[in-house]
């Protein structure tokens, strides 16, 4: 042991100075990120939306700034999907009030969603109270805490009403048309596997696979242009609820949209497991409700906007091909509600508050893109310190990044096409500087190789514009501006028609840039 007492000893100078050089080195080891995006597509993103319902949207039937200020694409966000309860009544009677449910709540709203181009569909909370078990909308669920009391009651669709249920959908569907809402798909039922004391009906996944085998061909999708079916939408995305539907080839055969929430599952868990058969039989997959909120004190911290941000990320990692939140208007949501209470950023009603902001990094860069495959996809688990996804959308490579470490790395990226220059979309949750910010990425010439800045605790969407060996020009052909195919902003956003510079999709599926006169 001696001789480690008898060993020259640094000076304490020479000593700071190694351990400066080392802590360079390993900051310089640590700071540079390397991910290829390779050219392997999954799944085509449909879009994001948010619920028009209940709650903290009350009363929205004259009030519709929330979709005025979420929806479309010239809004700051670009929501694309609108959720809507179906509630129980047969007629929508105007004359009743939403605390005893209508079909007109609704309307407004959803009028503004479809003129800007985007998708709505319903669910239904409960059927009418009369078809049910327990004779009323109520789940029937009266003390939550003890199952066995004898006033609880599982309300469920009686099998005699089974053959009602698809013409009482048609009548809302009607309702809704009459109104000017083409509504876009249906649902079977919210939560159908959670026992409640408000509206809500309780199905065992056999008896789902019974009602649609049996009676789902009763929806008119002829009349309502096509509407299509979505499954039980269960709490927590379960595999028991939506493979029966899957593997039986009548009910696989009516429903288009497998879907599911969020509630006591992390993404890459239970719902990556249930895509599985949705995408071999190449259905979408929406995950159509989930709130991450907190308690009714507490505000969301940056931190809590990151894990957000995360768990869109995982659901589009996962298979997703559409992500619904819930509520438009709470202090945990979009838009303010006007309560001082919770927090200056909450203090103006309809304000558009952060997590609107870190929304829009998916919805208006993501929506009609297709996920391209990368070597630092994350495939299960939880939320982690770094993230990654990568999409193509037009002449477009988009690569999303979340950073919720307190170290800023430098992204080294690989990827499947030459680009000649980008655009970094950055929010950080620094109240002194604005969410989304915007700038350009040096490019000096086209190449596959990018080095972008990814900032401590920040939220980042990179778009590379892909050279295709032109002068970026010459590509763009000019058309009169009629014709029967279909047409795209550069946004992937169905238009009215050709309108500038815009995306045309021909009949064969093919797509081009135009210049229409």
């Amino acid at each position: 042991m001696k001789h480690l007492f008898t060993t020259k000893v640094p000076t304490m100078r020479r000593l700071v100075a190694v351990l400066l050089a080392l802590a360079t080195v390993t900051a310089a080891e640590a700071k540079t990120i390397r991910m290829t995006v390779k050219s392997t597509k999954a799944q085509t993103i449909t879009g994001f939306g948010a619920a028009c319902c209940d709650g903290a949207m009350c009363p929205y039937g004259d009030d519709t700034e929330p979709v005025k200020q979420l929806y479309g694409s010239t809004s700051k966000i670009g929501l694309n999907i609108m959720r809507m309860e179906i509630s129980p009544s047969f007629d929508g009677d105007e004359n009743v009030s939403w605390s005893t449910y209508n079909w007109h709540g609704c309307v407004p709203s959803a009028l503004i969603v479809k003129r800007r181009g985007g998708i709505v569909f319903g669910t239904p909370w409960s059927p009418p109270g009369e078809y049910k078990t327990n004779g009323s909308a109520s789940g029937g669920r009266v003390n939550e805490y003890d199952d066995n009391d004898p006033q609880n009651q599982r309300g469920k669709l009686r099998e005699d009403c089974y053959e009602k249920f698809f013409p009482w959908l048609n009548s809302y569907l009607a309702y809704m048309k009459k109104k000017g809402v083409e509504v876009d798909a249906v649902s079977l039922q919210n939560e159908p596997d959670w026992w409640v004391n408000y509206s809500g009906c309780l199905y065992d996944p056999q008896e789902l696979v019974k009602l649609v085998k049996n009676y789902a061909n009763q929806l008119d999708r002829e009349t309502y242009n096509g509407v299509k079916l979505i499954s039980g939408e269960s709490l927590g995305f379960t595999q028991n609820y939506t493979d029966p539907l899957m593997t039986d080839p009548t009910c696989r055969n009516e429903i288009d949209i497998v879907a599911g929430h969020l509630y006591g599952h992390a993404p890459l868990e239970v719902m990556k497991k249930a895509v599985v058969l949705a995408e071999r039989y190449n259905k979408e997959v929406w995950m159509t409700e989930h709130s991450v909120s907190f308690s009714d004190t507490s505000l969301p911290t940056w931190h809590d906007q990151l894990r957000f941000a995360e768990e869109v990320n995982e659901c589009m990692l996962g298979g997703c091909t559409a992500y619904i939140y819930w509520y438009m208007r709470a202090h945990w949501a979009f838009v303010a509600t006007g309560e001082e209470s919770f927090g200056k950023d909450n203090k103006y009603k309809n304000k558009l508050l952060p997590r609107a902001y870190v929304m829009s990094h998916f919805s208006k860069y993501l929506t009609g893109s297709t996920r391209l495959k990368t070597s630092l996809d994350k495939t299960d688990g939880c939320e982690a310190d770094l993230e990654y996804s990568a999409y193509i959308k037009g002449d477009s490579i988009i690569v999303v990044a979340i950073d919720t470490t307190e170290t800023a790395h430098s992204l080294r990226l690989t990827l499947p096409n030459k680009v000649m220059s980008g655009t970094h979309i950055l929010s950080t949750g620094n109240e002194k500087t604005n969410l989304c910010q915007k700038t350009d990425i040096e490019i000096a010439e086209p190449t596959k190789y990018v080095t972008v800045d990814l900032p401590a605790r920040s939220l980042n969407t990179y778009v590379f514009m892909i050279d295709d060996g032109s002068t970026g020009v010459a590509e763009v052909k000019k058309r009169p501006a009629t014709g029967t195919v279909s047409y795209y902003d550069l946004q992937g956003r169905r238009i009215n028609g050709p309108q500038g510079l815009c995306i045309e999709r021909l009949p064969d599926g093919t797509t081009r840039k135009i210049l229409a006169e």
